[in-house]
Parts: C-alpha cells; sequence; structure tokens
C-alpha cells in the first residue's frame, strides 16, 4: 500500500510516500542540475527490517549513495569475490556492464542520486573509466569533503535542509568539475536518442572522429565504450517493450537490434543474469529483492 503525505520534518516541497515498511523522500532537484541528475531520493526502512539481497543491473547511470544509517553489508558483481567486494558506509557506483548483488543487513537509510554519464564526469572529477564496473567508497572520489557533507547530512533532520545542503554541494563539485568534450556529449546524444540502435562508425562520422579516437575519449568521460553504452540502451529498451503485456520475445528482441531471438534472450539474460520474464521482474522503478520480489531502495535500483 502506498501513502503520501508530509511531517513537520519533511520541509517545503518535500514530498514523503510510505511504500510497505520504508518511506521515500523526493522533491525535485534545482533546474541547474536537471542535465547532470537522473533521479534524486531519500529513504529510509522502518524499525525493525530484516537483512535482504538484490540483484541489480547495469542503468547506464553512476550512482551515488550517502549513508545516514546502517551501511551496505556487501556489494559484488556476480562470480566474483575477495576484499575488494566489501564497501561500507556512503558509496559512488561507475557505469557497468553486468550485474551485481548487494547483501544488505536493512535498516537502510540514505540519499540516492543517480547520475548521468556526463554529469558523473563533472561531479566526480575523474576519468569514468576508472570507476568502470568498481563500487567505492564516497571518500574514494571526494577526499575529506565526502566525510565532511555525509555527517552535516547525518545531522540535519529537516528533509528540506539535508537537499538544500545537497544541492549547494553538488552545483559547487559541478561548476569546478572537469567539461566532457562537446564531441562526446553529441556521441552520447545520439546514442541515447537511437535507444543504441546505432554504429559506432555513424557516430565517429557525426562527430568528426575516427573511431579509434572517439572510443578512447567516450570511454574516458563516460566509463563505457560506445558499444558497450549501445548495448546496455538497447537492453533497457528491451525490457521496456518485455514488460508490456503480450510482448513477442522475437519482435522486441528483433526491434531492439538483437536479430535472432535467441541472441536477445542470451543478451537480455546475461546482462540482467535473469531470464527475460525475471528482467521484467526487475525493471519497474525499483529493483527487486532476490529473496522475495519486495522492492528494495539500494543504490542499483530504478526509482525515480
Amino acid at each position: 500500500m502506498q501513502v503520501t503525505g508530509s511531517t513537520g520534518t519533511a520541509g517545503r516541497g518535500v514530498e514523503m510516500t510510505r511504500l510497505g515498511g520504508r518511506w521515500r523522500v523526493t522533491r525535485p532537484w534545482p533546474a541547474r542540475l536537471r542535465p547532470f541528475v537522473h533521479s534524486y531520493a531519500g529513504y529510509w526502512e522502518a524499525a525493525g527490517a530484516v537483512p535482504y539481497r538484490v540483484r541489480l543491473v547495469p542503468t547506464g547511470r553512476a550512482v551515488l549513495v550517502i549513508s545516514l544509517g546502517e551501511p551496505f553489508a556487501q556489494v559484488r558483481r556476480l562470480g566474483e569475490s575477495g576484499p575488494e567486494s566489501q564497501v561500507t558506509g556512503s558509496l559512488v557506483a561507475g557505469l557497468e556492464d553486468g550485474p551485481r548483488m548487494c547483501d544488505h543487513p536493512g535498516g537502510q537509510e540514505a540519499i540516492r542520486l543517480e547520475l548521468t554519464p556526463l554529469g558523473a564526469y563533472r561531479l566526480f572529477a575523474v576519468p569514468m573509466r576508472e570507476l568502470t564496473n568498481r563500487v567505492v567508497g564516497l571518500c574514494d572520489v571526494f577526499g575529506a569533503e565526502g566525510g565532511m557533507l555525509a555527517e552535516q547530512l547525518a545531522a540535519t533532520s529537516n528533509w528540506g535542509a539535508r537537499f538544500d545542503l545537497l544541492d549547494i554541494a553538488l552545483a559547487a563539485r559541478i561548476e569546478r568539475g572537469p567539461r566532457p568534450a562537446p564531441e562526446v556529449c553529441h556521441a552520447w546524444r545520439l546514442l541515447s536518442h537511437a535507444g543504441g540502435a546505432i554504429p559506432v562508425s555513424r557516430i565517429a562520422a557525426e562527430v568528426g572522429w575516427s573511431q579509434g579516437y572517439l572510443i578512447r575519449k567516450f570511454t574516458e568521460q563516460v566509463g563505457l565504450t560506445p558499444k558497450m553504452s549501445a548495448r546496455v540502451l538497447r537492453f533497457h529498451r528491451a525490457v521496456r517493450l518485455l514488460s508490456r503485456g503480450g510482448a513477442n520475445l522475437t519482435e522486441v528482441t528483433a526491434a531492439c537490434g538483437f536479430y535472432a531471438a535467441g541472441v536477445g534472450r542470451t543478451v537480455v539474460g546475461t546482462a540482467a543474469d535473469l531470464g527475460p520474464v525475471g528482467v521484467v521482474r526487475v525493471h519497474g522503478r525499483d529493483a527487486v529483492r532476490a529473496d522475495e520480489g519486495t522492492p528494495a531502495p539500494v543504490y542499483g535500483g530504478h526509482r525515480r
């Protein structure tokens, strides 16, 4: 059941929505951030939350999570293990080309932002290829500034004031961050508008670069190669179409550039580590808890 309302600690323009055992807090973000931020929300889970596991799929966006409560217990790529998979507290996640698994102790409270790839390049101020398929601590990217920001936000109980602080911090970092090349911006627009169904050679011709130079600069500033970015975009288009009632897998995969149903099934299933039916479950507006199929507000979810 969804319940919408506000409380005395919400602040002006803030909307609080209860979905089951958790609350989601939103406010429209400023116009100056809209070219860079795809989604922006705070959330917390009610007391007594239990541990859960969530499977996350590639989104074509980078993610920033500022933890205000219990940290993530573990975030890892499927099939991988080791000390580098352990992330606690606030985090930054680059673009990914495969699924991840998140084990969380429950009781999460955080603010989560999804960033456009080029918005992340400006905000994080590092080559995005260094973050590809990686989840790192916030301070590894923001330095001491990240820790201070997380402490300020956690110490502020009013959600409107929290969002004000965050807006100021984001705008300042973006303003002094590196500017992506206009050619890379144009290449990303071409890919996005085509849903990934455009040859890299045509993009290179459009921006006036060689394919090799385009791939190098695009990967540096976006995080994925143009070809892999196209695959992720086509995957999401396929998911949207498959989530509609009566969708035909053969027609959908062909429409998304997977020219044989078997190939499309393999690509869609591999990208999410799920079959097409499972992909439909994950798409929605939230990630899905793998144990019980209920929404979970984790770093790679789809809630907007």
